[in-house]
């Protein structure tokens, strides 16, 4: 593995321990300002739903576990990462287990990557309720 490659298996990384603590500032610093992401459904969001989704208990990340990741670099500071998660999340008050796989595209700018989109998709019954609350 590469020095880049290293590079962005550290950012996913941090990403998700991000993701899970609602830290804004690692946050701002993992997706760009002009991060765009599709979930299963093709629904649009960018940096500030997700940090808002975050802050506000909307959506928890209990835990994340990474099934599979895939880096490949397609020039000096742009790669693509495919990859599988097992997640659980909070969402209304339920704890559900949410399977899926991504790509994201990460861009290197000002010197340090960053993830810059996001597709999602998830075979069908990929949420499944843990509890009723």
């Amino acid at each position: 593995m590469d020095d880049s490659e290293q590079q962005i298996l550290q950012l996913f990384e941090d990403g998700d321990r991000a993701l899970i603590s609602a830290n804004v500032d690692e946050l701002k610093r993992i997706y760009a300002e002009d991060y765009v992401q599709y979930n299963e459904r093709g629904e649009a969001s960018n940096r500030k739903d997700l940090i808002r989704n975050l802050t506000s208990g909307a959506i928890r990340f209990r835990s994340m576990t990474s099934t599979g990741r895939d880096i490949r670099l397609l020039r000096a500071d742009v790669a693509t990462v495919r990859g599988s998660e097992d997640d659980i999340i909070e969402r209304d008050g339920k704890l559900l287990r949410v399977s899926y796989v991504y790509m994201d595209v990460a861009m290197k700018r000002g010197g340090r990557w960053q993830i810059v989109a996001s597709q999602l998709a998830g075979p069908p019954g990929n949420v499944s309720a843990l509890t009723d609350g």
